[in-house]
């Protein structure tokens, strides 16, 4: 069965239903529950609570082979026989449903490569999430150059795949059982799957990689990161993986905001992907981000809020509890990105004046700023490095060093010299300049020193935007290659220079030294024969 022929033989479907409606039917499904404030609360069951790695895969033809990066331990090769299995049970199930929704919406706010999506799902709070998430078709969608590759996106969160179906075929849990999940793309036939996963972001995430996937060969740099603009004018873009502050910084009362985690870049500028955002909750404090805690809790009535708040802990009165993660640290709400009061529309801006990589560093070793060189940014893109905190051992907790190439890696498909030439190639050509920015601690790894105090962290971003650090003094850090600079206004002259607020210059040397073996280590095990030409600024080379 084609998913056409499913479409035109249901008699239960709702197409392009209202906001609204969407929101009722959420609620009067048992989907949700409206909260005091007039959101809607979600819980998922726990494999759900977030996105699957090991259960998402792209299916590997002949077509297109050659462009994806199989080496990737994220790219994960799934036969086209067992993909058309996953697709017949999915129509039969969706075939079989009472009521199916279908949402049709695009991805991407320049219509010159705008991808139309249709979203087919049995839940209206999934369908409600894409709403939130992805844009209104407009009505010149026909200049797109993705016009002709619509992708189709079916959503059945809480069905099940039948295992025995595929035994020898899908991976094996932890319990030895053949997993009952799948989360899938069909690159050549432009369709995804997210069959069993009721975590919201599965399908951001699916047409994210889509479009990660088809954007660069139209010359198109696609981007996982925040972006704002200035009253000048200029746009600012932010990298960085999940806990370094990317959401937060970018939500900067005195720039408009274009988006905050997808964007692309071509010849017009820089473009969000989106229409909403999804903001992790865990320890979100109103005081410290406002403009996020007013988008999820400001007070509506229900039918015409419809932020979703998503695996966050709920009190009998329908208020929140951000920091108690007994249900996971993985808390977020989808909001829409009129509901931040600062924003651009259309979520369209100018080349990036200025980029910046965030990265939280819980050895304590990497400066709080530094200024990169085209060829250094296109190795820090490409490595995209933070760390993140092991579980406790024998009371230490030690960090552990992360790399995610160009801060997505599991959503980047192609070849990382595809993504690594296309940055170096608009950098250089608009002139952007590019900064490094340490959100995580000083004076000591994680345990002994501090985490870097965040309105430090926005003084530097600040002098990076306003020009200020283009206009001071310069010294080399050898071992990482980094630019550090002598002066910053309003932070303290000895912390921009890590080893000077270590107790013991020793352990910081120690310390600093196994970080650039790191990075070291793993060019070389990664991508020494693919970009060869980026070793010599690799850190400890």
């Amino acid at each position: 069965m084609k998913i056409s022929e499913m479409l035109n033989e249901h008699k239960g479907i709702i197409s392009n239903p209202t906001r609204k409606d969407m929101i009722i039917l959420s609620v009067k499904n048992n989907e949700a529950f409206p909260s005091k404030c007039g959101a809607l609360a979600t819980w998922t069951s726990k494999e759900s609570t977030g996105r699957s790695p090991k259960d998402t895969y792209i299916v590997k033809r002949k077509e297109s082979e050659e462009t994806i990066d199989w080496d990737s331990p994220n790219n994960i090769p799934l036969d086209p026989e067992t993909f058309e299995l996953i697709k017949k049970d999915a129509l039969t199930s969706l075939k079989n449903k009472s009521t199916i929704y279908v949402l049709d919406r695009v991805v991407g706010a320049d219509v010159s490569y705008a991808l139309p999506v249709k979203t087919i799902s049995d839940k209206a709070l999934h369908v409600l999430f894409i709403d939130n998430m992805f844009r209104p078709v407009p009505e010149d969608i026909e200049k797109s150059v993705l016009y002709n590759k619509a992708f189709t996106l079916i959503s059945l969160p809480y069905d099940k795949l039948d295992s025995s179906r595929y035994e020898g075929r899908l991976r094996k849990t932890a319990e030895g059982k053949t997993s009952n999940m799948a989360v899938v793309i069909d690159l050549d036939h432009n369709i995804g799957i997210v069959y069993g996963s009721a975590y919201c972001g599965s399908t951001k995430k699916l047409m994210f990689s889509v479009m990660n996937y088809m954007l660069p060969e139209a010359g198109i740099l696609p981007l996982h990161c925040s972006a704002n603009e200035g009253k000048d004018k200029t746009t600012a873009l932010f990298l960085g993986l999940s806990g370094t502050g990317k959401t937060t910084l970018s939500a900067d009362p005195d720039r408009a905001l274009l988006g905050d985690d997808e964007h692309g870049w071509n010849q017009n500028g820089i473009a969000n992907f989106e229409n909403g955002c999804y903001a992790k909750l865990i320890n979100l404090k109103k005081e410290k981000e406002p403009e996020i805690f007013n988008a999820v809790f400001h007070e509506d009535d229900y039918t015409n809020h419809g932020a979703i708040i998503e695996n966050t802990m709920m009190f009998p009165d329908g208020t929140f509890d951000l920091f108690d993660d007994r249900l996971t640290p993985n808390s977020r709400a989808s909001y829409p990105l009129s509901y931040l009061k600062n924003i651009k529309e259309p979520p369209v801006g100018t080349h990036p004046n200025t980029i910046v990589f965030l990265t939280a560093d819980a050895n304590g070793v990497l400066p709080p700023v530094s200024n990169l060189s085209t060829k250094q940014a296109m190795l820090w893109f490409l490595m995209g490095y933070t760390s993140k905190l092991a579980g406790t051992e024998t009371g230490i907790v030690d960090p552990v060093t992360v790399f995610s190439r160009f801060f997505g890696e599991p959503f980047m498909p192609r070849n990382p010299d595809v993504y690594a030439n296309l940055f170096g190639e608009y950098i250089k050509k608009y002139d952007s300049k590019v900064f490094l920015i340490n959100t995580g601690w000083t004076g000591g790894p994680f345990g002994e020193g501090k985490r870097i105090d965040i309105d430090l962290t926005r003084a530097m971003i600040s002098a990076a935007l306003n020009g200020t650090l283009q206009d001071v003094g310069y010294h080399t850090d050898t071992l990482f290659h980094l630019e550090i600079p002598d002066s910053c206004p309003d932070v303290p002259a000895f912390m921009l220079e890590p080893k000077n607020t270590w107790h013991n210059p020793d352990k910081y040397e120690k310390r600093a030294k196994k970080l650039a073996q790191d990075f070291s280590n793993h060019f070389d095990k990664v991508y020494a024969a693919k970009v060869p030409e980026l070793a010599e600024v690799c850190p400890g080379k």
